[in-house]
């Protein structure tokens, strides 16, 4: 791999320089084990380790089907679907690439002992498969993580309703945390080029997927001078949601669990900000019933923030700790927009308050190809910001799966793959200059 990483490094990105690149055999990626599938067989999920399951392995490459590019990937990140993949929660993922290997020859490939994670890369594209033509060797990329195979009428109004709709990484193998990566060619975009290899790599589902969930018409179609209630306003999800509130006009209320994530969302510009364990709120009685006056005291703390109002749409991605809280607070006629379910899938909520008040409970998942272009446009054009707090190396990608799964982790944990460390990839670098203070927001935090 050194002399695909030494070409990278020259900045030469001629097309035949890549081209005429020696592929190796084999390359180094994190991977998750088939016959390790139950080892975590009656652990409590919080008490799962990553770092037991989360393997650093050299593994054969693949074949190059047609529609497809092979990248070299100098970084990636981590998002909770590594998390989930890693505890093998809720199902293993080993039976989507059982599924997802029936459906062709080329599929098949997917159907292995192991499974190479990760949604996030940022790269540069080494080869492509017959029929592409958008993208050429030496191109620098970022990818998003939306799989689909449009051979049904059913994707070809939004991708997302493909029924071959898959999250690369996760329900495909060959994903972004390895030094080599395989994804079709409609996944790539280009990568910004006031950023680091790990900025850029960072954002890819986070970003869209807020993307979609807020502003999108396919989500809750946010507009100006909505109220957002924002769960988790600091994490991955909930620090591009607050951007693109404030960048759209709309009135944040922040949620978070510490004054030190308060001070983040404070520095993006957000003005509404409830520390829930400040305020101590405790939704569930138990395990199987939640307490209606902790919703009341929460939806009375959101209308002393904002001057009697209740959020027109809440940003859901907790799920079973928070659904019944949102569903409360939620103004008439207002949106609860959930994805992700992170502290459990089985939500419940009092109906009377959704359907007496005539609210609405949309769903949400990643983005289709548009949606997940204007969301990483919008990074280009330095309206939204990378929010990396913390980067890690290859080899330490379970300890970084971990921080996620605990949440002491500050916006998005990059991991560097084939880039040797930190901050290399810029080619802008008077652009970079320009927003320099919100590209290191997150740092150090």
């Amino acid at each position: 791999m050194q002399h695909i990483l030494d070409a990278i490094m020259s900045g030469d990105r001629s097309a035949e320089t890549f081209q005429n690149l020696d592929l190796p055999e084999t390359y180094r990626a994190v991977t998750v084990h088939k016959d390790e599938e139950t080892m975590f067989e009656g652990i409590p999920s919080r008490d799962k380790d990553p770092r037991k399951s989360l393997h650093v392995d050299d593994v054969p490459l693949p074949e190059l089907a047609p529609g497809e590019a092979l990248v070299a990937v100098m970084a990636s990140a981590i998002n909770y679907n590594t998390v989930w993949t890693s505890i093998f929660e809720p199902v293993s993922t080993f039976r989507f690439l059982e599924r997802y290997g029936k459906l062709s020859e080329y599929t098949k490939r997917h159907d292995l002992p192991y499974h190479i994670v990760g949604s996030d890369l940022a790269g540069v594209v080494l080869r492509t498969g017959p029929g592409v033509n958008a993208w050429q060797p030496g191109q620098e990329v970022v990818a998003h993580c939306l799989s689909v195979e449009l051979e049904s009428p059913d994707g070809h109004d939004d991708t997302m309703m493909d029924p071959q709709q898959r999250i690369w990484g996760f329900e495909t193998n060959f994903g972004g945390l390895a030094e080599l990566a395989i994804v079709k060619s409609n996944q790539l975009m280009p990568k910004p080029a006031h950023l680091t290899w790990e900025e850029a790599a960072s954002p890819g589902l986070v970003n869209s997927t807020a993307y979609r969930q807020l502003v999108s018409k396919n989500g809750a179609n946010m507009k100006q001078g909505d109220v957002v209630l924002i769960w988790g306003a600091s994490g991955g999800l909930g620090s591009y949601a607050t951007q693109m509130a404030l960048n759209g006009g709309a009135i944040p209320v922040c949620v978070v669990s510490s004054p030190e994530k308060a001070e983040i969302v404070r520095s993006l510009g957000a003005e509404l900000i409830i520390d829930r364990s400040a305020e101590g709120y405790k939704f569930w009685k138990d395990e199987h019933n939640q307490d209606p006056k902790e919703w009341q005291r929460f939806g009375k703390k959101i209308r002393e923030l904002t001057g009697g109002e209740d959020p027109d749409i809440v940003f859901e991605h907790p799920g079973r700790e928070t659904f019944g809280a949102s569903v409360y607070v939620t103004r008439k006629g207002g949106t609860i927009i959930t994805c992700a379910s992170t502290s459990g899938y089985m939500h419940q909520y009092d109906n009377r308050y959704l359907w007496m008040n005539l609210k609405n409970i949309k769903s949400s998942h990643f983005a289709n190809y548009r949606e997940a272009y204007e969301a990483n446009r919008l990074i280009d054009k330095g309206l939204i910001h990378p929010t990396v707090s913390k980067t890690y190396r290859m080899e330490e990608t379970g300890q970084a799966a971990l921080d996620v799964h605990h949440n002491k982790h500050q916006g998005k944990v990059g991991v560097l793959t084939l880039a040797p460390e930190e901050g290399l990839g810029v080619s802008d670098p008077e652009k970079r200059a320009k927003y320099i203070n919100e590209i290191n927001r997150f740092r150090g935090v």
